[in-house]
């Protein structure tokens, strides 16, 4: 049993956790994930590492409500245990294997979206203790659905915010004030060494479609399609170069310019049917549980 010493809500429907796990805490890197459950008959939910602290043996995970094993990991609180916390899972972050001479000054930027602004955050602090530069473009619809802004600030070179509804920020997509940051004259050195995109699928195929005329590396983080999180079940199955790749083993983070987003996003769609037979079950538990409290 892992058990949970900090619950933040950050937005109505997405929580911080920071939960007692020493071996994942001594061990973890940026970009790599675990596969959490609550209760033995829980549902397994892999969930990118958002940040770990090795001398006081936490680790951080941010959960979004969208389901029913969501919703029930949603409602545990300070105290509560875990049932389990395998990890750390998947390949970290590529740059984790260059050297701290080739990290030096080097320029990144980083596009997130949504629930993908936890796994950036560690990405940016681990660069920041290496000596390179990190700009950071959060998205999302409005202004109250921007998570970690704060914790960001700290690390990032320069944090640029995007909303949907202009209440925040730059009015528009992340895609366009990226290509305003990519924009350079001819002859021009690029601004940028490697650009990494994690968020919502859809977002990121077309950040991927608006970068390539830059030229610049792009990495895109593929946690979203996973399923059991050990490569045996095959539910996370993307082309990547023509090829066939397992999002939790081979990745989560690939070239994004080699991803077959569409076969993705179909795959995204195979459990909508299950997810929703799922909910329906869990509102109707939710309303007779409240009709009990009433009487």
């Amino acid at each position: 049993m892992y058990k949970i010493v900090e619950k933040r809500e950050l937005t109505p429907v997405i929580y911080k956790f920071k939960v007692e796990a020493p071996v994942i805490a001594a061990s973890a890197l940026p970009g790599q994930f675990l596969i959490i459950r609550s209760g033995e008959n829980g549902e397994r939910v892999p969930l990118t590492i958002c940040d770990y602290d090795k001398e006081k043996s936490l680790v951080t995970i941010v959960i979004q409500v969208i389901g029913h094993s969501s919703r029930k990991i949603s409602l545990l609180n300070e105290g509560d245990c875990i049932t389990d916390f395998a990890g750390p899972l998947g390949n970290p972050a590529k740059y984790v294997n260059w050297s701290d001479a080739d990290l030096k000054g080097k320029r990144f930027l980083f596009i997130a979206g949504g629930l993908g602004i936890a796994p950036v955050y560690p990405q940016v602090k681990y660069l920041k203790s290496k000596g390179a530069h990190a700009d950071v473009i959060l998205g999302a619809k409005t202004a109250s659905l921007l998570i970690m802004e704060e914790e960001l600030k700290e690390y990032a070179d320069n944090l640029y915010i995007c909303t949907d509804d202009g209440s925040k920020g730059f009015k528009g997509l992340v895609t366009e004030k990226m290509k305003s940051l990519l924009k350079r004259e001819e002859g021009e050195a690029p601004a940028y060494d490697e650009l990494v995109a994690i968020g919502p699928m859809i977002m990121m195929k077309f950040v991927t479609l608006a970068a390539k005329e830059f030229g610049i590396p792009l990495t895109v983080s593929l946690n979203t399609i996973m399923v059991d999180g050990t490569g045996m079940c095959g539910a996370c199955r993307v082309t990547v170069g023509g090829k066939v790749k397992f999002a939790c083993s081979d990745g989560p983070e690939f070239d994004a310019y080699q991803v077959d987003f569409d076969e993705a996003l179909r795959r995204l769609g195979m459990y909508k049917e299950f997810e929703a037979a799922a909910n329906a079950r869990d509102t109707a538990a939710t309303a007779q549980f409240k009709k009990l409290q009433v009487l």
